[in-house]
């Protein structure tokens, strides 16, 4: 099964913010990520639009060639904005404002009302609908039973792991995946992902998709957008047996 790379441009939006300037462009950094072989382009429309603005969104669902997988809070508000906009995917994910980062997957079981009423939402709308989970088997359960299409299990707990403790944390995620698959689920995978930890997730047969970010957005102030996309890509090309 090929392995689809999701390149999620919020920190070139993160830059941008620093200084309240039009540039650099998430939009264009897109462009040439999907120029460069990215397979889908991810953004975060956080709610306290810390990054990526509504326009940048808007901007992209015009221009994206490939998939636009809009991540988002589990909140009605945002649903509606997708129904609007119609992404190719919507991945609801937990959302903190005093968080720097995503810290950990929705807890699907503890938010199963609020997170079921989003996902009727944007089934009504016709999106696709992925759910940002930790690699347990009863958020596995509870994902199957929300009748969404997707997963996308967060590698956080993996990539933070001290040395010595990935191969642990990595069997967790290769269990989850086998599970997901099993249970009809499509598996992605993300988070804290970079160029020296990747390949071993890449490895896991299971998995559909990777999403990864601020690794790449890093490598392209240094080397370019498009050289670093096809270093990622041909990093989990070659992870594959």
């Amino acid at each position: 099964m090929p392995l689809r790379l999701g390149v999620n441009v919020d920190h070139v939006a993160t830059l941008r913010q620093s200084r309240r300037t039009q540039y650099p462009d998430p939009v264009q950094a897109a462009a040439m990520a999907e120029l460069a072989g990215a397979d889908q382009i991810t953004v975060h429309l956080r709610e306290d639009r810390r990054h990526v603005q509504e326009r940048d969104v808007e901007i992209l669902r015009r221009t994206v060639q490939t998939r636009l997988n809009l991540e988002m809070a589990a909140s009605l508000e945002l649903a509606r904005f997708a129904a609007a906009l119609r992404p190719d995917v919507c991945t609801l994910v937990p959302e903190r404002r005093q968080e720097l980062t995503t810290e950990g997957g929705l807890d699907l079981i503890a938010q199963r009302h609020s997170v079921g009423e989003v996902v009727r939402a944007l089934r009504g709308a016709g999106i696709a609908i992925s759910v940002f989970i930790d690699p347990e088997p009863a958020q596995l359960e509870e994902a199957r039973r929300l009748g969404v299409e997707a997963v996308e299990l967060h590698t956080g707990r993996y990539a933070e792991a001290p040395r010595g403790g990935e191969a642990g944390e990595l069997a967790r995620l290769a269990d989850a995946a086998a599970a997901g698959a099993k249970l009809g689920l499509a598996v992605a995978a993300g988070h804290g992902l970079h160029y020296g930890n990747t390949a071993p997730v890449a490895a896991v047969p299971q998995l559909e998709e990777l999403n990864i970010g601020h690794a790449i957005v890093a490598r392209a102030v240094l080397v370019g957008m498009e050289r670093a996309v096809r270093e990622m890509k041909r990093l989990m090309e070659r992870a594959r047996p």
